[in-house]
């Protein structure tokens, strides 16, 4: 931690934003549109290709349209999803939520690559926005008072400092500003990964997310654009690892077996076993947010499971809301900063807790390899499916336009051993 003194009004920009991933590169956006100097600092020079975070959700929509990434993303033919279904192995319909039941403007999924939602957001920075790549965050800055007045960078060697307004840690999961600045998060590895697929070609079932519930846990299929496929398979930590060819031919043989519904695709498989990221699975919350100074945001504020999609949709939603509460508040003074941080983390804590209960009751039910497990996750996504109200709340939920948490009389609707008597809920769109 670097220390100094801090001359009122001696700041190189109003706001210097510590990662340009989705959750960086959306808060350079709506934070730019507020008209703030924005430093955005990213250590990559390049993106490396991530196979996640490529479903974007209804309430991420209505974001990105006003930032006029939205465009952007549609021109370079984002494939519009529909439904989120689980299935059984063989395909049999369990649970669909139709997101066309919500109403709005924009009551669909969309899907790209990951890179490519990175391009159309960094195309949508507004012109005070100055990004700098190659560029390591090395220290937080503060004054005396140990309150975050900037970073120390480093960029080909050279150490420079960035003063600021405000720090937002958008650096991710393991994220060096936020321990730093003395704020902590403890991340929480899932008992499995997933192995990520690209393939040729897509299903038959061209709008819709397709999760399966299987012997083997989590399959996971969509549609990306230029005729590809996504599919996430769940495996244990050390399923395949030095497996040879041989095996992994042997593998997917297994795999198909187990999941009929995947027979259409076990060609592309073959031929694409050799074209996979195997992911880590997290789940965490950070105690706090904000301290004087500076917000956490994306990664570095909380993570987990990508079953439900929201982790990307989330990060964008903390940076909507920071840059409302800032255009509340204003930036001017230390006092307003800290009004609009405070007004953050009220918003957002309530807000990030019950995405992450709801994905990580989703994953439990969906992941589960014990046969009680899986009996249990059925009988809540089959009791899901035979309430229309719950049908549509949960899928409100997953929209990101807003959430209603599920009470204990849903979860024994869902459980079958209370009739569902409750008067149908119509979800407005926020």
């Amino acid at each position: 931690m670097t220390t100094g003194h801090t001359p009122a009004g001696a700041v190189d920009a109003d706001v210097v934003v510590c990662g340009a991933g989705v959750a960086g590169l959306a808060a350079a956006c709506a934070l730019g549109r507020l008209g703030l100097d924005v430093a955005l600092l990213e250590k990559n020079r390049r993106q490396p290709p991530v196979w996640k975070g490529e479903v974007l959700q209804p309430g991420s929509l209505n974001s990105l349209h006003s930032w006029g990434a939205l465009p952007a993303l549609e021109a370079r033919r984002a494939v519009r999803l529909n439904r989120l279904v689980t299935r059984r192995a063989d395909g049999a319909e369990l649970l669909t939520m139709d997101f066309g039941m919500l109403g709005g403007e924009r009551s669909w999924m969309l899907s790209h690559d990951y890179t490519t939602i990175l391009e159309c957001l960094g195309e949508s920075l507004g012109t005070t926005v100055h990004w700098q790549r190659g560029v390591l965050v090395k220290d937080v800055v503060k004054d005396g008072d140990g309150r975050v007045v900037g970073v120390r960078a480093v960029s080909d060697g050279s150490e420079y400092d960035v003063r600021a307004r405000l720090v937002v840690a958008a650096d991710g999961m393991s994220s060096r500003v936020r321990r730093l600045s003395g704020l902590s998060a403890s991340p929480v590895a899932y008992g499995h990964k997933l192995l990520s697929f690209e393939l040729p070609g897509t299903p038959d079932m061209d709008d819709e997310v397709s999760a399966y519930v299987t012997d083997r846990g989590l399959v996971m299929v969509y549609p990306l654009p230029d005729e590809r496929t996504r599919v996430y398979v769940q495996v244990a930590p050390d399923e395949i690892r030095s497996a040879d060819r041989a095996r992994l031919q042997q593998w997917c043989d297994e795999l198909i077996a187990g999941v009929p519904a995947l027979g259409p695709l076990a060609p592309a498989f073959k031929e694409g076993l050799d074209r996979r990221q195997l992911l880590p699975v997290w789940q965490y919350r950070a105690p706090s947010l904000v301290r004087p100074g500076i917000a956490l945001i994306g990664e570095a504020a909380h993570g987990v499971h990508p079953l439900a999609a929201q982790g990307m949709n989330t990060a964008i939603g903390d940076a909507r809301v920071l840059a409302d509460r800032l255009a509340g508040a204003g930036i001017t003074g230390r006092g307003a900063v800290d009004r609009a941080l405070r007004a953050y983390e009220a918003g957002r804590r309530d807000r990030i807790r019950d995405v992450h209960v709801m994905s990580h009751r989703a994953a439990r039910m969906m992941t589960s390899t014990s046969g009680l497990g899986r009996a249990l996750g059925l009988r809540l996504l089959s009791g899901t499916a035979r309430s229309a109200r719950l049908r549509r709340l949960t899928t409100y939920n997953m929209s990101g336009l807003g959430m209603r948490p599920l009470g204990t009389v849903d979860r024994l609707v869902q459980l079958g051993v209370l009739p569902d008597r409750k008067a149908p809920w119509l979800p407005v769109p926020k």
